[in-house]
């Protein structure tokens, strides 16, 4: 797998396809199309991803052979790297994509002294916490926060140490 970080409009407008594509598929039987949608437009669309870069955070298109096959996006807080987005096509998980991705960012945090990498997932994203967990992350406890336009996002927070 390769691990190409974004500089242009073109992989930009690439991560907001497999957005689209991969939220639709893994995420409307958990949190439902409207709330899908709400949240791809407020996060993932062309836009807010560019506004997200300009604010800090790094995209990372993942690719095998000629293939995109996901993403990820994260952004340093205090002595930590924040996970906010780790995506694979599922058509491609159960390859080992996610670990090589997560190996990649515990490398990124020891270059730049970060001791932990934390993220958010879904309480009900039940198969991606049991593949975190099978990475190394522990559950910390829930949290849930307002999104918006009536939505919240009801989540566990898991951290790895580096």
């Amino acid at each position: 797998m390769i691990i190409e970080t974004l500089s242009n409009a073109s992989q930009i407008e690439i991560v907001a396809k497999l957005a689209c594509e991969i939220w639709n598929q893994h995420f409307t039987p958990i949190i439902g199309k409207a709330q899908v949608d709400y949240m791809l437009e407020k996060f993932q669309s062309q836009k807010a991803i560019s506004g997200q870069i300009e604010n800090g955070y790094s995209y990372y298109l993942l690719r095998a052979d000629s293939d995109y096959i996901g993403y990820m996006g994260v952004c340093l807080k205090e002595n930590e790297l924040f996970l906010s987005k780790l995506y694979v096509r599922a058509s491609q998980r159960g390859r080992g994509y996610g670990r090589k991705a997560v190996e990649f960012l515990e490398e990124l945090a020891k270059q730049k002294a970060l001791s932990k990498i934390t993220l958010t997932v879904n309480k009900n994203n039940t198969d991606t916490i049991r593949a975190y967990e099978k990475l190394g992350f522990a559950n910390l406890g829930s949290f849930a926060q307002d999104i918006g336009n009536g939505f919240i996002m009801d989540d566990y927070k898991m951290e790895k140490t580096c």
